[in-house]
């Protein structure tokens, strides 16, 4: 049997100073990456899926900060912020893909109001769209020559952006005009969510046709921007009946070969099995810890036999606490997300 490390972490804003950045700035983007380098190397996975990562050639400095060298990239397309998914290996890629698009059988949805469809365009209703928030990457590595395909994701935030036009609306970005614009962009956001779930869940679905998750190492991870117990994070899972640690996943059934299990369950666990104290957490939104990064695995990885162990990592001592507005974050070196380390046998 081989073991193997997979680390996922929202890096948080991983973009190059600039060229007219001034000397503060190059002097935090170094800090960034010393600590995230730091980190990493602390933890030494095999694998490292990535978000919010900018330029390549952020990606590649990130590289070249770290000790314990992982040669192997991949960088999706970017999103309207220039913020990407990515992985860095340990192990050469056998294979790579973007998921940008929803499936073939689901409708674009809505994204913002009417208002913001310009009907002197080609598009049918700009208001729309059937693209994720964040192309998905997906990779495959081989451990021991047995493939193990990884996906890196991002769904749309909860954190919502308004947008804003002269003429046709006004006011904040990052704060409602009304409750309801407030309810009616928190929606929006939940339907992007969801569309994306079912890009990431049809995508496995051809991975595993025909239910060959028991032999065939899959795992899906990323910021999913929702808990564990959210419609959009469950669809992930595939068929019910077989949570982590009750009796239907101890006993199995035919749906185990198109299921993926989400590890919350597990996190930071002690050596004897005990859940820890506090429920764990990947991010702190107003003083309240919220798990939103998530480590979901095919069968071949997680099975009653064969339990992986998985941890949440902290750079820098604590998180900190972030507010509905973003950019009051975008000069910080430290992430406002905790890395989620999983520990494999295969």
């Amino acid at each position: 049997m081989a073991d193997f490390n997979l680390m996922t972490w929202n890096v948080e804003n991983l973009f190059l100073p600039g060229p007219g950045a001034d000397s503060e700035r190059r002097e935090r983007f170094d800090r960034k990456l010393t600590q995230l380098a730091a980190t990493i190397d602390a933890a030494g996975p095999a694998l490292l899926a990535l978000q919010e990562v900018g330029e390549a050639e952020a990606l590649q400095a990130l590289q070249q900060r770290l000790e314990r060298s992982m040669p192997f990239a991949a960088l999706a397309e970017p999103d309207e912020r220039g913020i990407r998914c990515a992985v860095l290996s340990t192990l050469p890629l056998t294979d790579r893909r973007q998921v940008p698009l929803f499936p073939a059988l689901i409708r674009p949805v809505q994204t913002r109001d009417p208002v913001f469809d310009d009907p002197d365009t080609p598009a049918v209703d700009e208001s729309l769209t059937n693209r994720l928030s964040r192309a998905v990457q997906e990779v495959t590595v081989l451990i021991e020559d047995q493939p193990v395909t990884v996906l890196s994701c991002h769904f749309k935030s909860k954190l919502i952006r308004y947008p804003r036009l002269r003429g046709r609306a006004g006011g904040s970005q990052f704060e409602p005009n009304d409750e309801n614009e407030r309810y009616r962009y928190g929606a929006y956001a939940l339907y992007r969510r969801t569309g994306e779930a079912m890009a990431v869940r049809d995508r496995v679905n051809q991975i595993l046709e025909g239910g060959t998750g028991r032999d065939r190492a899959v795992v899906v991870c990323g910021d999913l921007n929702d808990g564990p117990d959210a419609a959009t994070t469950q669809l992930l899972q595939g068929p019910s009946g077989s949570e982590l640690l009750t009796a239907g996943f101890r006993t199995g059934d035919r749906g185990d070969g198109s299921r993926l299990w989400n590890l919350a369950p597990l996190l930071n666990r002690d050596s004897a099995g005990n859940p820890p104290s506090t429920p764990p957490f990947s991010r702190r939104f107003r003083d309240r810890g919220e798990l939103i990064d998530h480590i979901f695995a095919s069968y071949r990885l997680v099975n009653p036999d064969n339990l992986p162990r998985v941890v949440t990592i902290t750079a820098g001592g604590a998180l900190p606490s972030i507010s509905e507005r973003p950019t009051e974050r975008s000069q910080e070196a430290v992430s406002d997300h905790s890395a989620l380390l999983a520990s494999f046998r295969l």
